[in-house]
């Protein structure tokens, strides 16, 4: 097939999305640019180990070793068809460029775009408890990056607790790679997941494979408690163990020297929201999101969103989503597509929103957290402001909108912009003023998306004043 000549598309995240993005184009005859912050592309479910890592993939993924290597393969078979450009973090976007930082030179540079696809992928949605700034605790993400690139566990002695698939995941994958995992505390009850059985067996072999990892663990003898709330973490220097109390109320206490935690996933829209995509509350997902259409189109011209980044729907999802964003892109410039192969993902995606669904219901929200959490929990480590604090400030100004929080708390201004810290505040917002959540908004997207060296952003501020001046 004969594409556009001046048509040279950007991608921005080699997971499945983008991969699979990109090898949409390139069969279409297309050269897009592919920019991964990652070392080696695979995203975050597929992150690849080191070249000269010695772990085989069944050991590293389980039963998702199939899926891995067959998006590894399709992005080593596209070295020649790409302009793929890893070590790279998009952290800006504005006025057709994107501002790029090379990892490993610390040298920044700009990417002109006409064409975008966004695969951004999604991070961990945090809710902390006293002691999760202990060293020793990290999230539920951070502790499958340790045991699959660098082939370490976080501990000797592990705790994993939160909600969601990747609770169980983790906990299957460290206690298959050998990990002492001292016990799963998951806050959905069992009658959760009992009821969202129904729509589960929607997908059938994926709900199957779920209750293996259970059945497994179980089997394995890794305790897991179901509807608890996490308490707190112990320790005076590092972490020493858990507190957690069970559904009646009761508190219990357990020895380990590290935890890994989570609530399921939360998209990674800050770049979308650089780009001036319009947002609307997703209820499903508990957040706003970007809005696009079935085959990906934000509200901006040329700007495509693909993958976890615009909702968390699973790896499979994510695949068939670049796949039709890179297919909708080319149909928007002309390109001779398959039109039948259009319709093939939207029905698949389609299909796969009642398992979605099922999820939510077997794995809810605690939205009781903030009602739990104490004054003197830290919401946000980077500026160090308490839940106290933000309330206090709701109490005395008034303030029901996140970014006015921001304004008079500092809350999300640190290093991690809100990534970390935004659901635990607007949360606590809510509760403090009464408004559902959905109401007091969210943070807005700011410059650097990511923490980047002070001297490389200042010598952005000139280049642009003095463009500016020129023109």
């Amino acid at each position: 097939m004969t594409a556009a000549p001046a048509l040279q598309p950007v991608i921005v995240g080699a997971g499945p999305a983008g991969i699979r993005a990109a090898q949409t184009l390139a069969s279409h005859g297309v050269y897009p640019v592919l920019i991964d912050e990652a070392a080696r592309g695979g995203g975050q479910i597929y992150r690849r180990p080191p070249a000269h890592f010695e772990r085989p993939p069944a050991t590293l993924y389980g039963t998702e070793a199939p899926r891995a290597t067959a998006v590894h393969s399709a992005l080593d078979g596209l070295q020649t068809h790409i302009d793929y450009q890893p070590d790279s973090l998009v952290w800006n976007a504005q006025g057709g460029q994107l501002d790029v930082l090379h990892g490993p030179t610390q040298t920044t540079r700009t990417v002109p775009y006409s064409q975008l696809i966004v695969a951004s992928g999604a991070t961990d949605r945090v809710l902390p408890i006293p002691g999760w700034t202990l060293p020793g605790v990290y999230t539920l993400g951070g502790a499958q990056v340790a045991l699959k690139f660098q082939g370490c566990a976080i501990g000797s002695r592990v705790v994993l607790m939160g909600t969601g698939p990747l609770l169980y995941l983790v906990a299957y994958q460290y206690t298959k790679a050998g990990a002492s995992v001292a016990a799963v505390l998951d806050t959905a009850k069992l009658t959760d997941q009992m009821a969202a059985v129904p729509a589960m067996l929607t997908q059938p072999a994926v709900f199957a494979k779920g209750v293996y990892y259970v059945a497994w663990l179980r089997t394995h003898g890794v305790p897991i408690h179901s509807g608890v709330r996490p308490v707190r973490v112990l320790g005076d220097h590092r972490v020493a163990g858990v507190v957690w109390a069970d559904g009646a109320g009761r508190e219990h206490t357990l020895a380990c020297d590290a935890v890994g935690f989570g609530y399921a996933l939360r998209s990674e829209t800050q770049l979308a929201d650089l780009l001036g995509c319009r947002f609307a509350w997703a209820p499903l997902h508990r957040a706003h999101l970007p809005e696009r259409d079935a085959d990906g189109r934000s509200s901006v011209h040329g700007v495509y969103l693909a993958g976890d980044g615009a909702g968390i729907m699973g790896a499979d999802a994510a695949e068939w989503a670049g796949e039709l964003a890179a297919l909708a892109l080319l149909q928007d410039h002309g390109v001779a597509i398959d039109a039948a192969r259009m319709q093939t993902l939207r029905g698949q995606l389609g299909h796969l929103m009642r398992f979605r669904q099922g999820l939510e219901r077997a794995f809810p929200f605690p939205t009781d957290w903030a009602t739990h959490a104490p004054d003197a929990l830290v919401v946000c480590r980077c500026e160090n402001i308490t839940a106290g604090a933000l309330r206090a400030c709701v109490r005395d100004t008034g303030a029901d909108e996140m970014n006015r929080l921001k304004a008079l708390t500092r809350v999300g201004m640190g290093r991690c912009q809100g990534r970390s810290c935004g659901v635990a505040a607007a949360e606590i917002l809510a509760q403090a003023t009464g408004k559902p959540v959905e109401l007091v908004g969210r943070l807005r997207g700011q410059a650097p998306i990511k923490p980047i060296p002070i001297h490389l952003q200042a010598r952005q501020v000139r280049q642009s004043a003095d463009a500016g001046a020129s023109a």
